[in-house]
């Protein structure tokens, strides 16, 4: 199964970020586009990748320290920005020191679980939004420029999730990837 670790937002900051993607809408290229859907709207921390179910109780095992080792902070959805050509983001402003902590505590308990995971890089928190169409060279930072100005109303990061992402439907235009909760710790025990 496809596993990676995620901080969730609450309902009313996807709504606000939904508000200020409708705008993005707006502006020309939109059609060089993917965009995300809100249903889908996370905080990627560690992405496992495919992780034999046979690893799942040991995973969980060290996901709950993790989450028990981490006190909740305070976040909102702030900004964007892109990588490349390849993906629109939204930031996050607040307590990011904590969450590239989690992110890291996510990482190590995803290895010391077995996962062979990536090498290991800086953590940036981001929600992406869209994604860069195969044969379309959209320039991002027109849209970057609208998201600037976003400011999300702050909420308290309480849990960690443990993330299945089950691939597009196959042979469905426009179909996306979905997501659901293998399971949620909270956060400080």
């Amino acid at each position: 199964m496809r596993l990676f670790a995620a901080v969730l937002p609450p309902a009313k900051a996807l709504d606000e970020l939904g508000l200020a993607v409708d705008r993005l809408h707006t502006l020309p290229g939109t059609d060089g586009l993917r965009w995300t859907g809100r249903d889908g709207w996370h905080f990627t921390l560690a992405f496992l990748g495919e992780v034999d179910e046979e690893l799942l109780p040991v995973v969980e095992e060290r996901f709950g320290r993790a989450a028990a080792r981490q006190a909740p902070f305070p976040l909102r959805v702030h900004g964007g920005g892109h990588f490349g050509r390849r993906a629109l983001w939204a930031g996050a402003a607040g307590g990011i020191d904590e969450m590239r902590l989690l992110a890291d505590r996510a990482d190590a308990a995803a290895r010391r679980a077995g996962v062979a995971m990536e090498e290991h890089r800086a953590y940036k928190a981001h929600l992406t939004i869209a994604r860069g169409r195969t044969g379309f060279d959209t320039d991002l930072r027109p849209y970057v420029e609208v998201l600037a100005t976003f400011e999300g109303e702050p909420w308290t990061v309480g849990e960690l999730a443990l993330m299945r992402s089950n691939p597009p439907v196959a042979g469905v235009p426009g179909a996306q990837p979905r997501y659901e909760a293998v399971r949620i710790w909270p956060l400080g025990g």
